[in-house]
């Protein structure tokens, strides 16, 4: 398994390496530029024009990667795995053609981005339900607590899914940082599904080992995409990539049973998006900003820190994160 694994890391890697150099001029060649907010900080102004939805790049990778070095590439998990990856793509991928292409700055209405997510996330947790026999219960990090909430599971997966989906776009707003967390926090799903299979011992599942493939594809693409992403950034991802990786890191929750481990996996994203709560809530009800500006990275750049230090703080924020869910996830292996 372990060969498999660095395959599917090396696989994603070089290829969105090599897609890189060929996409990115395109992109530019076609005006895919990004817009840039006019109330967010300054020094971003001058990003304006950098070619975005560069997360086809790595999204090639990671699937291409990951059918691969699969044991199974045409189970159903895989296909449950790619499938809501590139559902939650499309419709990044129609937000930016949107905003990008037609030139609307808004692109898809909340309304709409919303309904086509939670679509997506209900099929996911329906499918992993009826399909792959995962059942409706829950794990309890740290406590080895399997919890069987029966129909409220679709209704609790389902926020979960749409959470972290839009908390992962809301962590796309510096350099390299999205790429750089959703790495991390796809490393600590490799480590939780190797644990899932060692505890299988000889007998060890293919989706299982299969699920340790497609999050080391995930995270070769990430490390890939960094090349061109990290400061100073020659592509953004744009919706299309930062769907993409939260419907990757939905995906593998859900199939192996860590939709709430997730939430300590992705504690960056948790962070961001509930600062934009908290900011909105706080603005509303007293007309005082808690944040200098919310999601929480532009709070420090505001404070005067350099990008890439913001980047780096975070980052490491996400590799605790990440290995203290692995140790939440420890405990429901017994």
């Amino acid at each position: 398994m372990s060969e498999r694994i660095l395959l599917a890391a090396g696989l994603a890697l070089i290829i969105t390496l090599v897609l890189g150099p060929f996409v990115i001029p395109v992109l530019r060649i076609l005006k895919f530029g990004q817009s840039i907010r006019k109330d967010g900080p300054e020094r971003h102004l001058q990003k304006a024009g950098t070619p975005t939805m560069g997360g086809i790049i790595f999204l090639v990778g990671i699937v291409t990667a990951s059918l691969l070095a699969a044991q199974e590439p045409t189970s159903l998990e895989m296909i449950v795995l790619v499938g809501g990856t590139l559902g939650f793509a499309l419709i990044g991928f129609i937000d930016d053609f949107i905003k990008v292409v037609m030139r609307r700055s808004l692109g898809l209405r909340a309304y709409q981005k919303l309904l086509g997510q939670l679509a997506l996330a209900f099929i996911l947790a329906i499918v992993a339900v009826k399909a792959l026999g995962r059942g409706t219960d829950i794990t309890i990090p740290f406590t080895g607590i399997h919890l069987d909430i029966g129909l409220f599971y679709y209704p609790l997966t389902a926020f979960i899914i749409v959470g972290i989906n839009n908390a992962v776009n809301l962590t796309d707003g510096l350099d390299g940082l999205a790429a750089g967390t959703t790495l991390i926090a796809s490393l600590g799903f490799v480590l939780i599904a190797v644990l899932l299979s060692v505890q299988g011992g000889v007998a060890v599942l293919a989706h299982e080992s299969d699920l340790a493939v497609f999050a080391a594809a995930v995270a070769g693409g990430c490390l890939g995409f960094l090349r061109f992403n990290a400061y100073p950034a020659r592509v953004f991802m744009g919706d299309t990539g930062s769907l993409a990786l939260g419907g990757a890191l939905v995906s593998l929750a859900v199939i192996s049973k860590s939709e709430l481990i997730l939430l300590l996996v992705g504690g960056v994203y948790v962070a961001e998006a509930f600062s934009v709560i908290i900011q909105v809530i706080s603005f509303q009800t007293t007309g005082k900003r808690v944040f200098r500006m919310s999601p929480l990275h532009h709070h420090f750049e505001l404070g005067g820190w350099s990008e890439w230090r913001v980047v780096a703080v975070f980052w490491s924020a996400a590799l605790i994160c990440a290995l203290l869910g692995v140790i939440a996830y420890i405990p429901t292996l017994s």
